[in-house]
């Protein structure tokens, strides 16, 4: 059929029906070209890992899939280390669905929530991703101080469209994908009794529909804290499992050490290990400040060399000032 409907008029049916005509050659062209728009979603939707069932839907914000995690080795102390290895197992395909199977049974809800926390650089966030590409798992990474708005109003319907995003990703995915809400704190602090301010009553009512949804969420839920203290009861409750995070010890400094310059002679990394109470991320900074020096220097750093960056970084943490009253 002609998408031209000038030519499927005879002259003399056409007579006082122009501005018809018109319309329906128009209309005719909007419609072939929302068609192509459709196509292009389509194409652009085929990496996300979603099912091509209702493909047009956007890819969600902080969305990965497993074979977009790059690996890295990660170094534990004993007890949290044995904590990561059994919720690794449990999110398995076969342990997770027989877990669910038994909690349906049990007329309980399926969906799990998990707590991590502890002290900056311990490897919180890297522990979520490693364990969603050990076990076949997309994941759908926020950051929760990006829920906040400014605009009244904003912020709910951020959380609530985080929920509906993560849904329909539960609905589309071949596995159950994880929910990492990163850096949590901004949302789960312990709430004031006196709403004094309306901006007060906007961040209740934010946490009020999060708790909501924690309660009825089905699939896996993963928050990340350095503040688990300033946590509010209603939030603790809901989290089924609870891993902390503490500075590595001095052995497992030296494998941290070892991973990252392997190059260095042993004795130089146990030094390292044992006058340096580093977490990871601090390992890190100063392996990449050190491998930077060596291009800026036009030559390969010394052990000195690390040891003096090695020393500011204390220094720097130290001296670093703290912030509020100090009795």
């Amino acid at each position: 059929m002609s998408n031209d409907y000038r030519n499927q008029w005879p002259d003399a049916d056409r007579q006082g029906n122009e501005p018809l005509v018109d319309f329906l050659t128009g209309l005719t062209g909007i419609m072939a070209l929302r068609t192509k728009q459709q196509m292009q979603e389509k194409k652009q939707m085929g990496g996300t890992g979603m099912a091509p069932e209702q493909p047009e839907r956007k890819r969600p914000r902080g969305w990965k899939t497993h074979g977009e995690i790059v690996e890295k080795t990660l170094y534990y102390n004993r007890e949290e280390g044995e904590l990561v290895g059994k919720l690794t197992n449990l999110l398995t395909r076969e342990k997770y669905d027989k877990a669910c199977r038994r909690l349906q049974g049990m007329g309980m809800r399926a969906g799990f929530a998990c707590l991590f926390y502890g002290e900056p650089g311990t490897g919180k966030t890297e522990t979520v991703l490693q364990m969603a590409r050990k076990t076949g798992r997309h994941i759908m990474q926020v950051e929760m101080s990006q829920m906040r708005s400014k605009w009244m109003g904003d912020s709910e319907k951020n959380v609530k469209r985080l929920f509906e995003d993560y849904r329909y990703a539960v609905r589309h995915c071949p596995e159950v994908p994880i929910l990492l809400l990163n850096e949590a704190d901004a949302l789960i602090g312990k709430r004031k009794e006196n709403e004094r301010y309306s901006t007060d009553r906007a961040e209740h009512i934010v946490q009020n529909i999060l708790l909501q949804e924690m309660e009825t969420m089905e699939g896996i839920m993963i928050a990340t804290t350095n503040m688990a203290q300033s946590m509010d009861p209603a939030f603790e409750r809901r989290f089924l499992f609870k891993v902390k995070f503490q500075k590595p010890s001095e052995e497992v400094r030296c494998h941290i050490w070892q991973s990252m310059l392997p190059e260095l002679p042993g004795e130089v990394l146990r030094e390292l290990a044992r006058d340096y109470d580093f977490s990871g991320g601090q390992i890190e900074n100063v392996v990449r400040q050190y491998a930077i020096n060596d291009i800026l220097n036009d030559c390969e750093g010394t052990a000195d060399d690390l040891r003096l960056i090695c020393r500011n970084e204390q220094a720097c943490v130290q001296t670093r000032p703290r912030i509020g009253f100090q009795i």
